[in-house]
């Protein structure tokens, strides 16, 4: 495939098919979901009077406080459907996403999905019907006094309404292409005053974007700077590597016999638009700034394990 047709596939939002890491692969180990891996769904519904669907807690150590639908994502399913039983079974709605909100995480053993999502059925958990999974429901209006199991929900709150009230980035779900570990895969930009644009490249064994694995002990953006910095070597430290956003979402699981293929389908492909800067503030030997001039091309890949097989091309 083109290079230039894979740019476009992961900038539409299509995704690509995963078949190796880049960057030491042999840091990265394969996604067994609930042992290596963790994955949370979490919802943000809104009704027509922007309030937001909330549901009580069962669970002992939070017994009564309110929390969005939120759980575990089991063994065997999609993160879509995932998220769509948690809201269920939680709140009683059937419901179907409009978009993958938000992405957090500590590193592949806690990955949450945040979507918004909206009622298609169902009936809200009153008083009466609560189980282990919820007490109640309710329609929230974020101003009548509600205790909260965690004020983290507010920022996924915000995001949500943001969103509904205007979109601020294509609508996006995760597209169904297997993957064996959690990766990054990597579109860098560098561009210069002229609206030159730059792409990092992998050129063997075949020209591609780059990948590279998360590990147990950093999170995914340490993934992207491990990319940079295997190629640019001490070039490296003179440059930032800013994330621009998450473009799209691989996931895929298969229901096929046997143990390896299961755990084979547990990753995920997380595809990052970066740009590469140069650093505002540089200093020399002795510690005094050094004044800065814009470069007009992307500086050379430096390490000689990385100059053949890696490259900037405009």
């Amino acid at each position: 495939m083109e290079v230039e047709d894979q740019i476009r596939r992961i900038m539409e939002g299509e995704g690509l098919e995963f078949t190796e890491l880049d960057v030491h692969p042999d840091q990265a180990k394969p996604a067994t979901l609930r042992k290596t891996v963790s994955y949370i769904v979490c919802a943000v519904i809104l009704n027509d009077q922007e309030e937001v669907l909330m549901v009580q807690e069962a669970k002992q150590e939070c017994f009564g406080q309110w929390y969005l639908p939120a759980g575990r994502m089991e063994e065997g399913e999609a993160i879509e459907a995932a998220m769509q039983r948690e809201v269920k079974e939680e709140a009683g709605f059937d419901c179907q996403p409009i978009t993958l909100l938000l992405i957090q995480e500590q590193g592949p053993q806690w990955i949450r999905f945040i979507f918004l999502a909206k009622v298609t059925g169902g009936s809200l958990k009153i008083p009466g019907e609560g189980d282990q999974e919820s007490l109640q429901a309710t329609w929230w209006d974020r101003v009548s006094p509600l205790q909260l199991r965690g004020r983290d929900i507010l920022d996924l709150i915000d995001s949500g309404l943001k969103y509904h009230q205007e979109t601020w980035h294509p609508r996006t779900l995760p597209v169904a292409i297997p993957c064996s570990h959690v990766v990054q895969r990597l579109v860098l930009i560098f561009s210069n005053a002229e609206e030159e644009l730059w792409v990092l490249l992998v050129k063997a064994p075949r020209l591609h974007l780059p990948t590279a694995g998360a590990v147990k002990t950093h999170t995914l953006m340490w993934a992207s700077s491990l990319v940079v910095q295997d190629a640019l070597g001490s070039l490296y430290y003179d440059q930032e590597v800013t994330a621009l956003g998450v473009l799209g979402l691989q996931h895929h699981y298969h229901p096929t016999p046997g143990r390896l293929q299961s755990r084979c389908s547990d990753g995920v492909c997380f595809n990052m638009l970066a740009q590469l800067v140069p650093d505002p503030v540089q200093r020399d030997r002795d510690g005094e700034k050094l004044e800065v001039v814009p470069p007009s091309q992307p500086p050379p890949v430096e390490n000689p394990r990385q100059r053949q097989r890696s490259s900037f091309q405009q």
